[in-house]
């Protein structure tokens, strides 16, 4: 049994059955990968994959149960490649990060300006994508660290660390009716206008639709997106009224808009940030985290990494 075996089978899987792909994947032929997996299976005794013909079209029973091993196997592989390549290249190598776009456009780049400066020869990947996305690159070991609000503590296999909270704010355009009311903003005020806002499962959208639910309203959302810039352009454009997180509104930047506090009116947002459980982390990787969140120290990472391990 080799690691080769084992990266054939598990990549199949991933790839959809196309052989074609998984050996474009590990650099190799079509031959060569059904030749791993064909070894494998005669070394076990099983067969790990349904066939019809020569193609495969699903796992067997045997396979389902193989596969959890399989990826352990590959994960433990890479966490001790890792910790070498700590000792003999400790600042050298590549760090993925996988954030949603709210994260990835308003509270990364600064973090990501400091560590390329800081560690030039790390080569830095950065993913953007919706948060169950974020989770998806996190389990299948494509991200090493993932930034987003929601989506990720759903996730067992997830290690996830609070990293700041936020809230929502209204932006209109100069001269809009929301600007002359008194007091505080109300969801009755909002609820009268048309809604600009992110689409579901995205930047705190839950918060926002549960508060207008508690109050007994149904808010007239005519376009959702993933982006705020996006939304911005719209409330620009005239179209409705824009609920957007705070931390992507810049005062000089969107002159053309004006801001209202609705912090008050939706439930505060907690960003966290996700490790795959029981991963080893290079030690530039620590030093991305401390850096983005400064609480979340080398030891406190790695004291919450060894005790999931530990308790998985």
């Amino acid at each position: 049994m080799n690691f080769q075996q084992l990266r054939s089978v598990r990549e199949t899987v991933r790839r959809g059955f196309n052989l074609t792909e998984v050996a474009q994947v590990l650099y190799t032929s079509q031959p060569g990968v059904s030749r791993q997996i064909r070894e494998l299976e005669e070394e076990l005794g099983v067969q790990i994959f349904v066939r019809a013909g020569k193609r495969l079209t699903g796992l067997t029973p045997p396979g389902e149960s193989l596969m959890p091993t399989v990826e352990k196997l590959l994960f433990e592989a890479d966490n001790l490649r890792r910790a070498g390549l700590d000792f003999s290249a400790s600042e050298q190598g590549r760090l993925s990060i996988a954030a949603t776009h709210s994260q990835a456009r308003y509270a990364l780049p600064q973090v990501v300006r400091d560590f390329r400066s800081r560690f030039p020869q790390v080569v830095l990947h950065l993913h953007q994508g919706s948060p169950q996305q974020v989770a998806q690159m996190l389990l299948s070991g494509e991200a090493d660290i993932g930034v987003a609000t929601e989506a990720l503590s759903s996730h067992a296999e997830l290690v996830t660390l609070p990293c700041y909270r936020w809230t929502h704010s209204v932006v209109v355009p100069p001269g809009h009716a929301l600007l002359d009311a008194p007091g505080p903003l109300t969801l009755d005020q909002l609820v009268q206008h048309p809604i600009i806002t992110y689409e579901q499962g995205f930047t705190g959208r839950a918060h926002i639709d549960e508060a207008f639910a508690r109050e007994g309203l149904t808010p007239d959302v005519v376009l959702s997106a993933m982006d705020a810039d996006v939304i911005k352009t719209y409330v620009e454009l005239g179209m409705g009224v824009g609920i957007v997180a705070s931390i992507a509104v810049d005062a000089e930047r969107d002159r053309h808009l004006r801001l209202l506090d609705a912090g008050h009116l939706f439930e505060v947002n907690l960003t966290r940030l996700g490790l795959r459980r029981g991963a080893w982390l290079r030690g530039y990787a620590f030093h991305f985290i401390e850096s983005f969140v400064p609480t979340l120290t080398r030891e406190v990472v790695a004291r919450a990494l060894e005790e999931t391990h530990a308790s998985g």
